[in-house]
């Protein structure tokens, strides 16, 4: 829509393709409420990690994440990864779209769609520019006005730099950029050639606008503004695929948004959980705070209707606040998706970036001394994957290793789903590797014993349906992977 005002270099209208096997159950995801959902309308929980690749080229390949990084994400339950697309990379100079760059990055999004793990493509970006000590925009797209432009560590330039705050408000003000073209204008034109380069790939869960948006002196409403512009500009292109929308980044630490309701119906808000003092030595603090900022997402889905999903939090080894956030996520029943999958010499992170992976050489398995076996015992817990009705709670023990589902046969849209509907769970071996026993209440188990993705189907008469595992010492788990198309 926008892309007409401009002289660029058009991409091929072409899908990308997935090569996803037709055994796995899979397909483009919408919402009902602040639930995502599946083409059946059962609700559909992802749990996965992040991968941005910050440096040059900025292409997860060039970091080395690729085929085996997503068997080792799906042998561990693991379905979904929230992959960096960097606009310095998608359009390096005003007007010319890297058409390389966005064939990289649907390689990856195939590679991952093969083990059956989605993609949300992320605009990622820190302080803006390398040139503030962050990354994401093109330089020719930011404007200071001519002030002085200083490099940080990361994130001082947010509270010390005056042309970091100005390049931000001419954004968010749409001011007029390289040849007089507004600078929203030339963002949106931009994501319209990832959309169109990735409107017929199911396996991508949908597009997240603008990560962590520093507000400088911006308000709510030039938010909510810029927003509907890119909303509009992908929809030119791409009516299928859920958008994704992040409040500003004090949202994180518990500072409610303003952002209205917007009238596209696919919408989706991406927010993150991280707490600004701490953890360790103020885990009281850093609690009440991860609490409220699910609590302030939970009440802008029920005045919105948008779905919810946590995409950040973690980026550390501090495991018992690790482990805290995502009890307050699965307490609620939230989707998420963990910082990060490896370090990988990241400039805007954790100091060192190692302290932040998951596994250290993305190109390598993700196991033995290449893995945090900690984190992965940690993040690599059982959750529904795939619920026919409505999760009422679970919850997973790590001390004992038992996991506990209760959910409603009946959908978030109202419908009941009959007798032998199937719920998917994932059962990590990581957590069973001798086996797991499972015993069910108003239903019955479909899937073979020992399996990574264990199937349970309703029985007649019963509206609620409850699932109980537990360590077993005579068997073996396989590996997860993705839900079988037999889950039906």
């Amino acid at each position: 829509m926008l892309v007409s005002a401009l002289t660029v270099t058009q991409l091929a209208g072409e899908d990308a393709p997935t090569g996803a096997s037709s055994s796995a159950v899979g397909g483009p995801l919408g919402h009902s409420g602040r639930w995502i959902t599946d083409a059946r309308g059962r609700v559909v929980i992802l749990h996965g990690l992040n991968m941005v690749n910050k440096r040059a080229p900025y292409t997860p390949a060039a970091a080395g994440f690729g085929a085996t990084a997503a068997k080792t994400l799906a042998d561990n339950g693991f379905d979904v990864v929230r992959l960096g697309v960097l606009y310095q990379s998608v359009e390096p100079r005003p007007g010319v779209f890297n058409r390389r760059y966005l064939r990289s990055i649907a390689k990856t999004v195939a590679q991952l769609a093969r083990h059956g793990v989605y993609s949300l493509l992320d605009f990622h970006q820190d302080e803006m520019n390398q040139e503030f000590g962050g990354e994401g925009f093109p330089t020719w797209s930011v404007e200071t006005d001519g002030l002085p432009v200083q490099h940080y560590v990361f994130s001082q330039g947010y509270l010390e730099s005056p042309a970091l705050d100005r390049a931000y408000d001419n954004f968010w003000t749409d001011q007029q950029g390289r040849g007089g073209v507004g600078l929203q204008q030339r963002y949106v034109a931009a994501w319209e050639q990832v959309a169109r380069q990735f409107a017929g790939d199911p396996w991508v869960l949908g597009y997240d606008l603008f990560n962590e948006p520093w507000p400088a002196d911006g308000t709510a409403a030039e938010l909510a503004s810029f927003y509907t512009k890119t909303i509009a500009g992908i929809r030119s292109v791409d009516r299928r695929h859920l958008i994704w929308y992040e409040p500003y980044v004090t949202f994180d630490y518990g500072i409610q948004t303003q952002l209205p309701s917007f009238s596209d119906r696919l919408l989706g808000m991406s927010f993150h959980d991280y707490c600004l003092g701490n953890a360790e030595q103020e885990p009281t603090t850093c609690a009440a705070s991860e609490k409220t900022t699910v609590a302030n997402a939970l009440a802008h889905s029920a005045s919105t209707g948008v779905a919810l999903m946590m995409t950040e939090f973690g980026a550390t080894d501090d495991y018992g606040d690790l482990g805290r956030v995502m009890d307050i996520a699965d307490a609620h029943q939230l989707p998420w998706i963990e910082w990060a999958y490896c370090g990988c010499d990241d400039p805007t992170g954790t100091i060192p970036p190692r302290t932040e992976a998951l596994v250290y050489n993305p190109a390598r398995p993700g196991t033995g001394t290449n893995v945090n076996l900690v984190k992965l015992q940690l993040l690599a817990e059982p959750y529904p994957r795939v619920v026919s009705g409505t999760p009422l709670s679970y919850t997973f023990d790590q001390t004992t290793r038992t996991f506990r589902l209760v959910y409603t046969t009946k959908a978030p849209d109202g419908h009941r789903f009959g007798a032998g509907a199937c719920t998917a769970v994932i059962v990590p071996p990581v957590q069973y590797p001798t086996g797991y026993r499972v015993k069910v209440d108003g239903g019955r188990v479909l899937s073979r014993t020992g399996a990574g993705v264990l199937q349970v189907g309703s029985t007649g008469g019963h509206d609620t349906v409850s699932v109980t595992v537990t360590p077993d010492g005579h068997g073996r788990t396989t590996d997860a992977g993705p839900v079988p198309a037999s889950c039906t």
